[in-house]
């Protein structure tokens, strides 16, 4: 007990740093990287889905993506992504909002939601395919 009274501030320094080694493994954060992204694509049939706006979506995204931007994510993940069982990989242009996406996906029930690490700029820098639309693919009806 003198140990502990005498050495309280070494002993709260210990706590504090093991804690906070922690807590990303605690919280679910952590991010795929490109390759191993393209390994649950291939082996399990994971989905890619890039949470971008449609504008920035149509100006690049990796291949075989799908857009279901952020702000509609709840209302359009599920016709999107009908098997909850598979890999979901959440990518945006930088991994910000694709974070944000695999935390929302999962509270939908989608309990092997992924963010992608790095986002497109991740994925461009492991030389991996990017693609490119003409027209960004919007939910607006056409008037004839």
């Amino acid at each position: 007990m003198d140990f502990i009274l005498h050495n309280w501030a070494l002993i709260l320094v210990v706590l504090v740093s093991g804690l906070l080694l922690l807590r990303p493994a605690l919280s679910g954060a952590g991010a795929l990287a490109p390759a191993e992204a393209v390994q649950l694509i291939n082996r399990e049939k994971a989905v890619l889905v890039d949470v971008s706006s449609a504008d920035e979506y149509a100006a690049a995204h990796a291949n075989g993506a799908k857009n279901v931007p952020l702000a509609q994510l709840k209302e359009q993940l599920p016709q999107a992504v009908k098997n909850k069982a598979l890999p979901v990989i959440f990518m945006c242009a930088s991994g910000s909002r694709a974070a944000t996406a695999a935390r929302m996906a999962k509270g939908l029930g989608y309990d092997r939601a992924l963010a992608l690490a790095g986002g497109l700029k991740g994925w461009r820098a492991a030389n991996l395919p990017v693609a490119s639309s003409a027209q960004p693919q919007d939910n607006k009806t056409s008037k004839a």
